[in-house]
C-alpha cells in the first residue's frame, strides 16, 4: 500500500475513533452537534468564524489572489454588520494622556500592546463589542477590541494609528458599517493576536499590508 493511502487509512480511523470517544463520553450525536451549530446563535457564530478560517485557507492556496486585497477576496455581506461612528487614535498623550515614559504606555484595557498589523487593536464599548471581538472594517483591515475609552459608549470604535500623521491623512472620522466575524468573550492575550497575524492562511494579505505601509 502506497505511502498516501496508507496515511489516509490512518487519518479516516482516527476520525472515526475520535467521533465515536466524543460520542461515547458525552452522549452526543453527531446529529445534535449538527443540529445545535444550525440552530442556536452560539453554534452559528463557531460555525461562522471556522467558514471564515476557511475561506481564508482556500485564499491563500490561490496564486490568482495575490493581486487581490483584502477588501475583494471575500464577501463580507456573509457576516452580520453593524453601523458604527469611527475615529481614529495613538497610544501618544494626545489621545491617552500617558506620555512614554508613563507605566502603562501603549497597554490596551485588555492588558496586551496597541498594535497596527493585519489585526489592529481597536478600542469600542464592551457592551456592544466585548473584547476580543473581530471585526472586519472597509480601509482599515481587520480590528481586534482590545481596549476602551471614556468617549467611546454605544456604536463608536477608535482605531489604533501609530501616529497622528497617520489618524488624519488615513482616517480622521467616518461612518460606515464594520463587520463581525467573531464576538468576543471578554478577554485577549498577546498570544491571541499573534495567532491571528501569524495564520499561515493569511500571510499574502499580511504582507500586502505592510507593502502599503512602506
Amino acid at each position: 500500500m502506497k505511502t498516501w493511502m496508507k496515511r489516509l487509512f490512518m487519518t479516516a480511523l482516527f476520525i472515526l475513533a475520535l467521533m465515536t470517544s466524543f460520542t461515547g463520553i458525552s452522549g452526543v450525536e453527531p446529529s445534535d452537534l449538527a443540529a445545535w451549530v444550525k440552530e442556536t446563535d452560539a453554534g452559528k457564530q463557531v460555525s461562522s468564524f471556522f467558514h471564515h478560517q476557511k475561506r481564508q485557507t482556500m485564499a491563500v492556496k490561490s496564486d490568482d489572489l495575490r493581486a487581490v486585497s483584502l477588501e475583494e477576496a471575500f464577501n463580507w455581506n456573509d457576516y452580520p454588520k453593524q453601523k458604527v461612528v469611527a475615529t481614529g487614535y495613538t497610544a501618544g498623550v494626545e489621545s491617552t494622556g500617558k506620555t512614554k515614559e508613563h507605566h502603562a504606555y501603549g497597554i490596551t484595557y485588555s492588558g496586551v500592546k496597541v498594535k497596527r498589523d493585519l489585526y489592529s487593536t481597536v478600542a469600542a464599548d464592551p457592551s456592544v463589542f466585548p473584547i476580543g471581538t473581530v471585526l472586519f472594517i472597509p480601509n482599515y483591515g481587520y480590528g481586534v477590541v482590545a481596549d476602551t475609552g471614556k468617549a467611546i459608549k454605544g456604536h463608536k470604535l477608535d482605531l489604533y494609528y501609530e501616529t497622528v500623521d497617520d489618524v488624519y491623512r488615513e482616517w480622521g472620522k467616518k461612518v460606515l458599517d464594520v463587520y463581525i466575524i467573531k464576538k468576543g468573550e471578554g478577554t485577549l492575550t498577546e498570544k491571541d493576536l499573534d495567532q491571528l497575524n501569524e495564520a499561515e492562511s493569511m500571510q499574502v494579505f499580511r504582507q500586502q499590508f505592510q507593502a502599503n505601509k512602506e
